[in-house]
């Protein structure tokens, strides 16, 4: 048995080490993302994430992109951090208790049908962002749609509509 599990952990450990390479050599920031933040934060508004996925691989993935200086240190949460991934709202709740924000002033941007129901059952807006997602899938978890960050402002009433 504890040979067995240690494969098993050898091979985790050998897929993210390569995932790690692949993100270097060519990982790219979605398109919009940095100016989106930008313009979200200019207007007063706080952001973070809130990832599925380990802080070591968010911190290494907004830093390949550029996108690290844009959050806060005290900005990233891990659903490696909570009891339940998503779809339970466990990680968006302790975001939002930790960035001291009342869930109902919270607008989550997924672009997974789990991530947009851990939304929704935390109390907070969902936008889906269906440039690379199923569309019809956000949509039915209940989230309001967007194809491209650009428009991300407008729909917070951030711009001239």
């Amino acid at each position: 048995m504890i040979c067995s599990g240690f494969r098993r952990f050898a091979g985790l450990a050998e897929y993210e080490h390569e995932r790690a390479e692949a993100f270097r050599n060519g990982l790219e920031p979605v398109a919009g993302a940095a100016e989106t933040v930008r313009r979200v934060t200019a207007a007063g508004l706080r952001v973070c994430v809130a990832s599925q996925g380990a802080l070591e691989k968010t911190r290494m993935t907004l830093g390949l992109t550029g996108l690290r200086d844009l959050f806060p240190p005290h900005a990233l949460f891990s659903a490696h951090d909570v009891p339940r991934p998503k779809p339970d709202p466990a990680l968006f709740q302790h975001a939002a208790a930790t960035m001291n924000a009342k869930p109902a002033a919270c607008v989550v941007i997924e672009d997974t049908p789990s991530g947009v129901m851990a939304a929704v059952a935390a109390g907070m807006r969902a936008v889906g962002y269906a440039a690379d997602s199923d569309e019809r899938a956000l949509r039915n978890a209940g989230a309001e749609i967007i194809r491209s960050l650009d428009d991300l402002p407008k729909l917070l009433g951030l711009l001239p509509a």
